[in-house]
């Protein structure tokens, strides 16, 4: 063990070294008495203990590499890394009418000309479907496509690599009733997308849509999470917006007690009806 540093201001590094090639009992005995050692020297006054099995480790060079391991931050994977610049994106705020803030539901994005021109469109019905993506440079939310769009078609419109968000026009006929109502559906086609790109969808989305539904006075009739456009079809569609309704389920019946006679008739009469003895 070596000790370096000046006692008076309690700054001290321990270096412990220890060979390789030391048998098993050497390196038990090591161990076991290293703790006894700290405490006997004074455990307070060591700030830093490096270990070593080469000479290299504990001199000065090697303290100098160990001190720069310390304070540098620890290794990420690519997707930590990711996440990581997430979270700081999202805490800074600015302040402005234009600009992205956080939010106890998501993060909100600025929403481009185009798209809020076409979303109003959507609900005076002069289009029947909109779809929208986010720029991730610029971190806004602009018009994707604004193709007139059957219900034939809505599972073409499903990107299968990329996540949008649609808006369509859904004509159908309920009851003997003609009906136009806008559904709103988020399509996110699994891992097949980027964390960032996840994360930037699912946080976007419920902002978005109080924007949509408050500020441009939308009427949503139907929420719907996708990732197959296969998934659309008319009766996927038809039973999404008017779900069957699950009729009352009787409550069990009591089953009727065997036919005919009960069983033998009483021999033994009950208090009430043993007869007063006469005198």
């Amino acid at each position: 063990m070596k000790i370096h540093g000046n006692i008076q201001d309690r700054n001290l590094s321990g270096c412990y070294h220890r060979e390789k090639d030391y048998s098993v009992r050497q390196k038990m005995l090591y161990a076991a008495t290293r703790a006894t050692l700290k405490k006997e020297f004074g455990g307070g006054h060591i700030k830093d203990e490096v270990f070593g099995t080469v000479q290299d480790d504990v001199s000065l060079n090697g303290y100098k590499k160990y001190l720069i391991s310390q304070s540098s931050p620890a290794p990420l994977t690519a997707a930590e890394e990711e996440l990581r610049q997430i979270k700081i994106n999202e805490v800074q705020t600015d302040i402005g009418v234009d600009t992205k803030h956080q939010t106890l539901q998501g993060v909100a994005f600025p929403i481009a000309k185009e798209a809020i021109q076409a979303l109003e469109k959507l609900k005076n019905k002069k289009l029947n479907y909109v779809q929208l993506q986010i720029d991730m440079k610029n971190e806004t939310i602009i018009l994707a496509n604004t193709l007139h769009t059957e219900l034939k078609d809505l599972p073409k419109r499903i990107p299968k690599d990329a996540a949008r968000y649609h808006f369509f026009l859904y004509k159908h006929a309920h009851e003997g009733d003609y009906l136009e109502s806008i559904v709103f559906i988020y399509s996110m086609p699994g891992y097949t997308c980027s964390i960032r790109e996840r994360m930037l969808y699912s946080s976007c989305k419920s902002p978005l849509l109080e924007i949509v539904e408050r500020q441009l006075w939308m009427q949503i009739i139907r929420k719907i999470e996708i990732d197959n456009g296969d998934e659309l079809t008319a009766d996927f569609l038809y039973e999404e917006v008017h779900p069957k309704q699950h009729a009352h389920k009787q409550s069990f019946a009591k089953p009727k007690g065997p036919a005919g006679k009960r069983g033998i008739r009483r021999l033994i009469r009950g208090p009430a009806e043993t007869e007063t003895p006469s005198d």
